[in-house]
């Protein structure tokens, strides 16, 4: 079980690398908040909070099985 948790974790990270030198945008999706007032930003990734959530409980749940 924790060789499978391995491979699926290392898998992952290998798409991620993968998008970032194909140029995916990470981060920075519809619906993530910014507000920038003069020299202060903020940033909140709600929508990518959401889809990282939603990939980690997918990975999860196919470990269990």
């Amino acid at each position: 079980m924790i060789g499978k948790a391995l491979v699926l974790v290392g898998l992952a990270i290998a798409g991620v690398g993968l998008a970032v030198m194909l140029g995916v945008p990470l981060g920075r999706l519809p619906g993530d908040i910014v507000v920038r007032r003069g020299n202060f930003s903020f940033y909140f990734p709600l929508a990518t909070s959401v889809v990282i959530s939603l990939v980690l409980t997918l990975i999860l749940a196919l470990v269990r099985r």
